[in-house]
């Protein structure tokens, strides 16, 4: 599937991995406002697809997203109305991301600015190469950075670094994106592409049930929950009846991969 300017473009590069492409590389994938509604499609019909089981996004060429695309803000800010338009269609976008019911990676080379860097905090892993770059950049414009994005960037790398990014709007390089936890995982640069294959591969093997359940999980924490509830019990126990856990418990005592 692509858009119909071909700037979001999706497709499975596995019959169990699919891959959304940021695909404006003659602009640093800065984003537009059709991106953004682009994007939330994108992510319906990667959802939809019963055979996915993880989904990479990326941008196209040298870089990840360098920020929301600067030639459109005279019109998408011109009123508190048309601001409030483009903010709610990127916060959907990102929330779209965020419930993603599978597992999400993004796969990060260049600049991942700006709503670059809001993609990826809204993905379940960051893999990055050397030549990353990262940057939140409001406070460069007198603007403020939406709650629930300064609620990922906490749970990512903690409030103090947190504080650090926000307040200065200054450019991180890779190394130290790593070291605060901003990258999960800092490769090579001509190893980015395999090493997010091989762990994607990973996932694939699997159960898809426990992983998506697991995911569920991972949410409810990251909204306050902390204790039990009748779901969560409910998601435990249940996977003891399972199609998965009979062939994964099948496969352990045969000594085969599971089959899932």
């Amino acid at each position: 599937m692509t858009t119909k300017d071909d700037a979001i473009q999706i497709h499975m590069t596995t019959s169990e991995i699919g891959r959304i492409t940021l695909n404006q590389p003659g602009r640093r994938n800065a984003l537009t406002a059709q991106m953004w509604d682009d994007l939330t499609v994108a992510l319906a019909t990667a959802a939809a697809d019963p055979d996915l089981k993880v989904l990479i996004i990326t941008g196209a060429g040298e870089h990840f997203a360098a920020g929301a695309d600067i030639s459109e803000f005279s019109k998408l800010y011109a009123t508190p109305d048309s601001s409030a338009v483009i903010s709610q269609k990127i916060s959907v976008a990102l929330d779209a991301i965020a419930n993603f019911p599978r597992p999400t990676i993004a796969k990060i080379r260049g600049a991942c600015v700006g709503g670059g860097t809001g993609i990826a905090l809204a993905c379940d892993l960051r893999f990055a190469d050397g030549t990353s770059k990262f940057a939140i950049t409001p406070g460069k414009l007198g603007l403020v950075y939406p709650f629930s994005d300064v609620r990922r960037l906490v749970q990512t790398v903690g409030q103090s670094a947190a504080k650090d990014i926000l307040f200065s709007a200054r450019l991180i390089e890779a190394e130290e994106a790593k070291t605060m936890g901003l990258i999960d995982r800092l490769v090579d640069q001509y190893a980015l592409d395999q090493e997010v294959r091989d762990y994607a591969l990973s996932i694939c093997g699997t159960s898809k049930s426990s992983v998506q359940i697991t995911k569920q999980m991972f949410m409810a924490i990251a909204e306050g929950q902390r204790g039990e509830t009748a779901s969560t019990k409910k998601w435990f126990l249940d996977a003891f009846s399972s199609d998965d856990f009979r062939e994964g418990y099948s496969a352990f005592l045969e000594k085969r991969k599971a089959r899932f």
